[in-house]
């Protein structure tokens, strides 16, 4: 790559992320009309135009978003290499805070930081249990887990996992009561254990898909929690239906405890992702930490 396209790419994403010529500027300690100038030098040699620009804001166009998320998380992987590289022969050490829900912390994080806490018995990892969507920069928290269509457009993603499949199962003690529902509108006339939201605190719809058809079954039901362990557990005990991950159940269903019903109306979600903002200096606790969780499948 030309030295004048890796400069001039660098002036594009900070002046993305900032959303600003201005802020850009006096983060990378050069002129506006340096910054104005890389960009146009870009675009020309690109042929597309990357940045809209009003007298208030900046914003990418279709086309710069494209390279904005292309290109940012290697600039990001690259920087983070480099930065554990400084720190090589020093022993890792330090506290990592992440924030995540049940089914991933028990599927995902746990399994794959085993190794990384037995290796490294200086590197402390602090787990939080969260269902909300937690602003992890104000709550202090290095990581959080989210599927990967949550994660907010700032923040840094990487992939933990594969594509989550999602099943709605009840107890047979239940469905000898009640007739299995054959469409997500006959789950209005049944009993549904139900999630609260703690961002929102409204009622999780559950997010059913079959081919090009996409619904929000809105479900009632007698018990409302908030985990999907405790959902499960319900489910088990013959209190309704419920919506969880696949691999949760699937156990329970092998044994007969659970059946699964609307299997053609159950998605599977996209992957969990690990996020976090821009570190220029990542520890090596955190980057020993994040290569860890990275899905390899």
């Amino acid at each position: 790559m030309a030295r004048e396209n890796l400069n001039d790419l660098l002036v594009f994403l900070a002046v993305s992320r900032e959303k600003s010529f201005t802020r850009a500027a006096a983060k990378l300690g050069v002129s506006q009309s340096a910054l104005s100038h890389a960009i146009r030098d870009l675009e020309a040699r690109l042929g597309v135009r990357l940045l809209t620009r009003t007298t208030r804001s900046v914003s990418t166009t279709e086309a710069g978003e494209e390279l904005y998320q292309t290109v940012a998380p290697r600039i990001e992987e690259i920087d983070a290499k480099l930065a554990s590289m400084f720190e090589f022969r020093e022993k890792p050490a330090g506290v990592i805070r992440i924030t995540a829900s049940t089914h991933p912390i028990d599927t995902v994080i746990w399994p794959k930081l085993k190794s990384v806490l037995s290796k490294y018995p200086d590197i402390k990892v602090e787990i939080a249990v969260d269902y909300s969507l937690t602003d992890i920069v104000e709550e202090r928290y290095d990581i959080g887990v989210r599927y990967g269509d949550q994660v907010e457009k700032d923040m840094i993603a990487v992939r933990i996992s594969p594509d989550v499949p999602m099943a709605i199962v009840g107890a047979p003690s239940y469905l000898q009561k009640r007739k299995a529902p054959k469409s997500p509108e006959d789950l209005l006339n049944h009993d549904c254990v139900t999630l609260r939201l703690t961002t929102t605190k409204g009622i999780y719809a559950w997010e059913l898909k079959k081919g090009k058809r996409e619904t929000q079954a809105r479900v009632g039901g007698q018990l409302i929690v908030n985990t999907q362990p405790q959902m499960l557990r319900a489910a088990l005990e013959g209190f309704g239906l419920a919506f969880v991950p696949l691999d949760a159940a699937l156990p329970h269903i092998r044994s007969g405890e659970l059946r699964s019903v609307l299997q053609d109306w159950c998605p599977d979600f996209p992957g969990y992702h690990a996020y976090y903002p821009s570190r220029r200096q990542a520890s090596r606790a955190f980057s020993l930490v994040i290569e860890a969780l990275k899905h390899r499948g």
